[in-house]
């Protein structure tokens, strides 16, 4: 059975709610990043040199890590999730004994 289909439709709610907020915190990140990478490439360009590219190359690596943590992870429920459908599966078989 897939984890999913084993969740209420409340929790299926708050997983959507919590998916969707790692990848609006993305967003919101690659923003910032962009904006304040310019505005360094700005500055050093008017003082003719090149050290923008440090930070930039510095906060590219996290922003990357951070879309591989929201985009990359596997689309089924989180292993917390598949591990309280277990127990709770467990815990119903206990209290039923027939």
């Amino acid at each position: 059975m897939n984890a999913l289909t084993a969740l209420s439709p409340a929790d299926l709610e708050r997983l959507a709610r919590k998916r969707a907020g790692a990848k609006m915190g993305w967003y919101i990140h690659a923003t910032v990043f962009i904006l304040v990478n310019a505005g360094l490439t700005l500055l050093a360009a008017l003082q003719g040199l090149h050290w923008a590219v440090f930070p930039a190359a510095g906060w590219a690596l996290s922003l990357a890590i951070h879309g591989a943590v929201v985009f990359a992870r596997p689309q089924g429920a989180s292993l917390f999730q598949k591990l309280l459908v277990r127990e709770r599966q467990a815990l119903q078989a206990q209290r039923d004994p027939w």
